[in-house]
């Protein structure tokens, strides 16, 4: 079993600060592995609601809830949103007999039950699959390809593999959107983030979207929403501030798991990526999904005017700010769109990613940095093998 260090000291430090801590991300993501270890799934204080035994002990859930100490898990709480406000009552005693960990595929209606009862009690995680760091450097190459959902990066070869994501994107469209309440028709979402897919790594343009979905913008901005909301599409705001420059002003979107939007593309092995015409926008998505990850930042962007110049991430960080350049390129050089960026910005400092092996700078506060070393992966010196 891969250990997710990260995502497992995440939880456990919000644990230590917060009463209540959901873990949200879409199925398949890891979430009950994760919380397994934590607390064993046949203990009294692990319960999972697509488990009949675990709905029948919690038929009264304030006399199954209160009498428990320590660490409290409830897998799939959406399902019982009645248990929100008990979950409040419960974290707000003084001395804390117990904590909570929620665990829940991130739904519109889930948030907003935590948000509106457990408000100020709350600390939320995302789950979004394997990190390359918790991977290791050697598997940069099938982790880009494959994605992060374990049982998608564990398939014995890229058939299985690509088999089980086709699986994954019919089985959320037709059973699992349905349960989060939402009416649209399977087969046009699937339509829109099939559209997505090609505009991967872009600014946001809904008019562009609507015409050729033959739908208008305000429902095309909702598909974009609700696929935010789940975790499966990301909108990078843009950063824009008085430069007397003309500056773009609409999101960037992202498919978020480079396995889904490869799938979404028809791409199942990396010869295939490697000579389609989407193979440095996939790069881009994959490399800024991971260096999120790994910094964690107060708040991302990305930066871009109309002349040109444009910066793929710029994170706030501890009262800095950091530019990010991701280039799939064997060696990357400095461009006149990193020094505008630089001086426009006030960026503290540049990092050029790439997916090669050497750190080397190109200029003061410009560094070029290896992806698998910039998120603690290490140097990436091996190759997958199959």
């Amino acid at each position: 079993m891969i250990h997710r260090r990260h995502d497992t000291l995440a939880v456990r430090s919000a644990l230590k600060r917060t009463p209540v801590v959901a873990l949200l991300g879409p199925r398949q993501s890891g979430k009950t592995t994760l919380a397994r270890q934590l607390v064993a799934a046949d203990s009294h204080n692990y319960f999972d609601l697509e488990d009949p035994q675990s709905l029948a002990r919690l038929s009264e859930p304030a006399t199954a809830l209160r009498p428990l100490k320590g660490l409290i898990v409830i897998d799939e709480i959406q399902r019982r949103p009645d248990i929100f406000p008990l979950v409040r009552v419960l974290a707000d005693r003084r001395p804390l007999p117990a904590r909570f960990l929620i665990l829940g595929s991130a739904s519109p209606e889930l948030l907003k039950q935590s948000s509106e009862s457990l408000a100020g009690r709350i600390e939320t995680i995302p789950l979004e699959g394997f990190r390359l760091a918790d991977l290791g450097a050697s598997s940069q190459s099938r982790h880009w390809l494959r994605g992060g959902f374990p049982r998608s990066f564990t398939a014995r070869n890229e058939t299985d593999s690509t088999s089980w994501r086709r699986q994954f994107l019919q089985t959320f469209l037709e059973r699992d959107m349905p349960q989060f309440g939402v009416t649209i028709p399977a087969v046009a979402l699937r339509r829109f983030w099939n559209m997505v897919a090609h505009y991967h790594g872009q600014t946001w343009n809904a008019a562009e979207l609507a015409r050729a979905l033959a739908i208008n913008e305000s429902t095309v901005r909702r598909y974009l929403d609700l696929m935010t909301g789940v975790l499966m599409v990301r909108q990078l705001p843009p950063w824009f501030e008085n430069l007397g420059k003309r500056q773009v002003k609409a999101p960037k979107v992202y498919v978020r798991d480079s396995g889904l939007l490869h799938t979404l593309l028809g791409i199942s092995t990396r010869h295939a990526l490697e000579h389609h015409p989407k193979v440095g926008a996939s790069w881009e998505g994959y490399a800024v999904e991971e260096v999120l990850k790994a910094s964690r930042p107060d708040e991302a962007y990305y930066w871009a005017t109309h002349t040109g110049a444009e910066l793929d991430l710029l994170l706030f960080q501890q009262g800095r700010r950091i530019g990010v350049e991701c280039k799939r390129m064997d060696a990357p050089t400095l461009t006149p769109s990193m020094r505008t960026a630089l001086a426009d910005l006030r960026l503290d400092e540049l990092t050029v990613i790439y997916p090669g092996t050497r750190r080397y700078r190109l200029a003061k506060q410009i560094e070029v940095v290896p992806l698998a070393e910039f998120v603690g992966a290490g140097s990436p010196r091996g190759t997958d093998r199959e």
